[in-house]
């Protein structure tokens, strides 16, 4: 009998998340702490040995776990928490399992901010990072060392678009007793990578997820033992740190959650259109949806084949000068927006190196095979996605 694929939309409409008075959508939770019926209650909450209750809205509170709920539903995993930012759930994550003195293995090509936290931002902790091609195996593991504490990447890297081997990744850091962190911020239901082995998987639903880039949040993904030692009153580092979302942007991303199925169809479908008119009219393009990627076998032997390739494609320009200006023209063509970030219903494009990738610095952009004409798109959900073609080439040949 033929196994049931997991299906991450389907799990986040399982739910029933009714309203305190019977709303179709969960009350929003409006307060910032908590009453108790007994002390022996509050005792027992501060503790983390009672369910449903809550103490204050930067350990838990209602819509929160409402939204947590649903992530852990959509991933596989046992439990999630949220973050007021992407960054926040990648630095929760990584200060909550590394203590001074200790390593991490890191893919070289990752996003800007996370790459300064990790080169910039954790040395003063005394925390080492080796940065590798995510895509060796062989590099990955020949940089664990006996102190190192987790192997760090994307699903799907920014900006190279590389895809990682989830499943051989985890039968590595399994094997030295590492913990597998995955970004799946550019592919959210098309990989599932807890499921493929991961240990925690980490999000910013300020692209995809929420969809209207009128919110900055993260979430962190993972077992029921990692989420309570995360929220631990005494030393868990979100509860410490106090990276906690604000309820109303969590109820209002949970109600976008329920349409992200359907988006990323969308966003897929348009960017494998653009991947094949650019490869008809000799554009030198990255698009792992291609036969041609490097990795696309391997992504399509991982991927939840329903949802498509992701909206991510990149151009190379060549040079910075000639990226600027066919981003300039793009914009006043009404193409999209010459902006940074990702996964909105209008086209985004950006220089990466000048932008997103910023951080990380020259030489080893050149290094990575990062062009500095390199133009990352995250392409919209244009309904006439042939006449968004149409302009892109009229900029094209203005340039």
């Amino acid at each position: 009998m033929k196994t049931k694929k997991f299906d991450p939309a389907s799990k986040i409409q399982a739910l029933k998340q009714f309203g305190e008075f019977g709303g179709v959508n969960p009350s929003i939770t409006d307060s910032s702490t908590f009453t108790f019926m007994t002390a022996k209650t509050m005792l027992d909450t501060f503790h983390g040995e009672t369910e449903g209750c809550f103490l204050y809205a930067r350990h838990w509170n209602p819509s929160n776990k409402f939204l947590a709920d649903a992530l852990a539903a959509m991933e596989g995993t046992e439990a999630a928490w949220v973050t007021g930012s992407g960054m926040a759930a990648i630095t929760t994550v990584i200060l909550q399992l590394c203590n001074s003195g200790d390593h991490i293995v890191s893919s070289v090509t990752t996003y800007g901010g996370t790459y300064a936290f990790l080169k910039n931002y954790l040395p003063k902790f005394n925390i080492d990072v080796t940065f590798v091609d995510i895509t060796d195996l062989d590099a990955v593991e020949k940089a664990i060392r006996p102190n190192t504490k987790m192997v760090y990447t994307e699903t799907m890297t920014n900006p190279l678009l590389q895809i990682s081997d989830i499943p051989a990744m985890s039968k590595i850091t399994k094997k030295h007793g590492v913990q597998l962190v995955v970004d799946n911020t550019f592919t959210p239901m098309i990989f599932a990578p807890y499921l493929m082995g991961a240990d925690i998987v980490v999000y910013s639903m300020t692209k995809y997820i929420n969809g209207k880039n009128d919110a900055v949040a993260g979430a962190i993904c993972a077992s029921n033992q990692f989420v309570l030692d995360i929220s631990n009153v005494n030393n868990g580092t979100a509860m410490l740190l106090g990276p906690a979302l604000d309820p109303l942007r969590s109820s209002s991303i949970l109600k976008n959650l329920h349409t992200l199925h359907i988006r990323m169809k969308q966003h897929s479908k348009n960017a494998m259109y653009l991947a094949e008119r650019f490869k008809e009219i000799g554009l030198k393009y990255n698009y792992p949806g291609m036969p041609s990627h490097p990795q696309h076998e391997l992504m399509k032997s991982m991927m939840n084949e329903e949802y498509g390739f992701g909206g991510m494609i990149a151009i190379d320009m060549e040079t910075a000068e000639r990226a600027a200006a066919l981003m300039e023209s793009m914009q006043l063509k009404n193409v999209g927006y010459h902006a940074v970030s990702l996964g909105y219903f209008k086209t985004l494009f950006s220089n990466s190196g000048k932008s997103t990738s910023s951080e990380v610095p020259v030489e080893v952009q050149h290094e990575m095979g990062m062009s500095p004409g390199l133009v990352r798109f995250s392409v919209g959900l244009d309904n006439d996605i042939e006449a968004t073609f149409e302009l892109i080439q009229e900029s094209l040949n203005e340039i």
